[in-house]
């Protein structure tokens, strides 16, 4: 499975009733041919893929470049198995909006509905609820996520597709997770992230490169509310003195801050926070020294822990101890498999032929009508 970047931009129109009606009727033949021929979980599978789910976007029909791909096409999937979930193996949860927050209610109630056990059902809610909070929290690219979609199989197979919003530049970002690819649900555990637009500077907690950061804001939260809130009161002294390198005192010993190494490294994230007094802040940091969490995945579970709370316990970790996180955005390829001038990188033809292949042989097996596959088809090629 490749990672990648799908281009669309944020769209605020709506779906058009007959187009939303055709959606529906295609999916509902895509899924069961390709339920049938792979199997539910490669189904799951492959909905983690960004490429794969632009595609089968592109064979309902709807605009392959646009924000309304993400919320409509699964909306539309998720109505076309409506009442045939058992059969199938496949299960569509959450939403756009007010319906993403019912996601955990309807895990709960298709595990009652399963019989599954009840571990593994709390499992799949985690799943949801922490992928949310590490696209929300650790990967900090200014988009707010609005919609959470969350399909699993009846082998407990799951995938998240969901979309954030920035309304400055009018852009949309989605973010692909899938179980087979999840080795721990904090260090690199997309499958992909589709973007328009890229920034420079993202401070990007998921990264490898953040490991020890990560480890030491772990540490900072063991050693209780006292040394942590002493290392946050020197950031709130030098905040707004903080250049190219500082030099901070704590008691006898002079701790130095990590050099700016990048030279396109113009603006770092300390010197626009506000660490003003924040009794929110203050009140999570000491819950969480009281708590004493294991593990940074612990860390971020915390009911309450947010972006800011990430990010003051990252820069005190960074700026007091050098431990520097990665601030690159993870958003890097463009979507169609490759560029023809080999920019950002060569095309990849194999992996491009596969996916219209598959896409093919599903059509052709579906019960729709001949000139519905062959305007289908066109589309492919």
């Amino acid at each position: 499975m490749k990672r990648g970047i799908a281009t669309f931009t944020l769209d605020w129109g709506k779906c058009p009733p007959w187009l939303y009606e055709r959606m529906v009727k295609l999916g509902r033949e895509m899924v069961r041919v390709l339920a049938q021929e792979y199997g539910p979980d490669e189904f799951i599978k492959r909905m983690g893929d960004p490429v794969w789910f632009q595609s089968l976007g592109t064979v309902l029909a709807f605009d392959w470049n646009a924000s309304g791909l993400t919320t409509i096409l699964t909306a539309a999937l998720k109505d076309s198995i409506k009442g045939q979930e058992k059969d199938l193996g496949i299960f569509i949860c959450g939403g756009k909006g007010k319906t993403s927050r019912k996601t955990p209610d309807q895990i709960t109630e298709w595990g009652y509905k399963l019989s599954l056990p009840e571990p593994d059902t709390k499992n799949l809610i985690y799943n949801s609820k922490m992928s949310a909070k590490v696209d929300s929290s650790l990967i900090q690219d200014g988009f707010q996520i609005y919609h959470h979609s969350f399909m699993f199989s009846r082998n407990g197979a799951w995938t998240v597709v969901q979309q954030g919003m920035n309304t400055e530049n009018q852009t949309a970002r989605r973010y692909h997770w899938h179980s087979g690819n999840v080795k721990d649900l904090i260090n690199e555990p997309h499958t992909g992230i589709a973007s328009q637009s890229f920034k420079k500077e993202v401070l990007n907690m998921t990264a490898s490169e953040s490991d020890k950061n990560r480890a030491l804001s772990t540490d900072l939260i063991k050693a209780g509310y006292k040394t942590v809130m002493k290392d946050i009161e020197l950031l709130r002294k030098h905040s707004t003195e903080f250049s190219r390198m500082i030099s901070l005192k704590k008691g006898s010993e002079t701790l130095t801050a990590v050099e700016l190494r990048r030279e396109d490294f113009k603006t770092h994230p300390v010197l626009g926070e506000d660490f003003g007094k924040s009794k929110y802040l203050e009140k999570i940091l000491a819950k969480l020294t009281e708590e004493k969490p294991e593990s940074y995945e612990r860390l971020l579970a915390t009911e309450g822990v947010g972006p800011k709370t990430i990010r003051a316990l990252s820069l005190v970790s960074e700026i007091i101890y050098g431990a520097e996180p990665s601030y690159t955005d993870p958003a890097r390829y463009s979507f169609a498999h490759g560029g023809k001038d080999s920019i950002p990188y060569p095309v990849d033809r194999k992996t491009y032929d596969q996916t219209i292949e598959t896409m093919q042989k599903a059509v052709k097996k579906t019960r729709l009508s001949g000139s519905e596959k062959s305007q289908i088809l066109v589309r492919l090629k």
